[in-house]
């Protein structure tokens, strides 16, 4: 594998285990990490977790927790115990609860904070009470997550640049809303390509449809592999 293989996580938004496993044993030895997202493991359990490790691949267990701290803290120390690398908990739960997430590590898993997801607008955040903008809120959700001891964020490509400046290499970053050029943004409003993210400094690109729904999804792999080796 490349260097740029190890910073794709494919999503697996797919509903079954079959598709998922399909996708995976075809796309196993060109990338190692994959996304495990609310559809596929409301549909399948933590056994496609299991068995998606079982393939010699990496998990990115996408759930999004965000409950009281102890409900939080339970599904993190479940979440360990199946082995996976990286776990994702809402920012806007609050200190108390990325708090009890982070200190319910165990066996090396990375707790991601995400910020703003990449489908949301300014409009979005006014609906719910927000008066800022976007990447202000980014910020200081993730500000927050810091302090609470997470190892990385997630947040849309728009908005790696302030990321950096302001925690250097302190914190992970991934992104979704990644967009190879030419494909469709679909429900993703902040959206980049593959290489103009890696330029901004973003560490994992989450890749889903341009991908999994490719009529090769190994054709659509390779080319973002190429574009990123350039």
């Amino acid at each position: 594998m490349t260097k740029a293989a190890d910073k794709i996580i494919v999503a697996l938004d797919v509903a079954t285990k079959e598709k998922a496993l399909d996708l995976v044993t075809k796309l196993r030895d060109q990338i190692s990490f994959f996304k495990i997202g609310l559809q596929l493991y409301t549909g399948e359990g933590p056994e496609i977790a299991r068995a998606v490790l079982a393939k010699g691949a990496k998990v990115f267990l996408d759930l999004k927790l965000h409950d009281i701290p102890n409900t939080v803290a339970r599904a993190v120390e479940s979440a360990a115990r199946l082995g996976v690398q990286m776990l994702t908990v809402h920012l806007s739960g609050g200190s108390e609860m990325i708090r009890a997430a982070t200190a319910a590590r165990a066996n090396n898993i990375s707790i991601v904070g995400v910020t703003v997801l990449t489908s949301a607008t300014e409009q979005t955040l006014r609906e719910i009470g927000i008066a800022g903008k976007v990447d202000d809120q980014v910020l200081r959700l993730a500000k927050l997550g810091v302090e609470a001891g997470i190892d990385g964020v997630v947040a849309s490509p728009h908005e790696i640049k302030i990321l950096r400046a302001e925690f250097g290499n302190k914190i992970k970053i991934v992104v979704p809303g990644i967009r190879p050029s030419g494909s469709e943004s679909d429900d993703q409003k902040r959206v980049m390509t593959p290489r103009e993210a890696i330029d901004a400094g973003t560490d994992y690109l989450v890749i889903g449809r341009p991908i999994i729904a490719h009529p090769n999804p190994r054709e659509a792999l390779a080319k973002i592999l190429n574009e990123l080796n350039i």
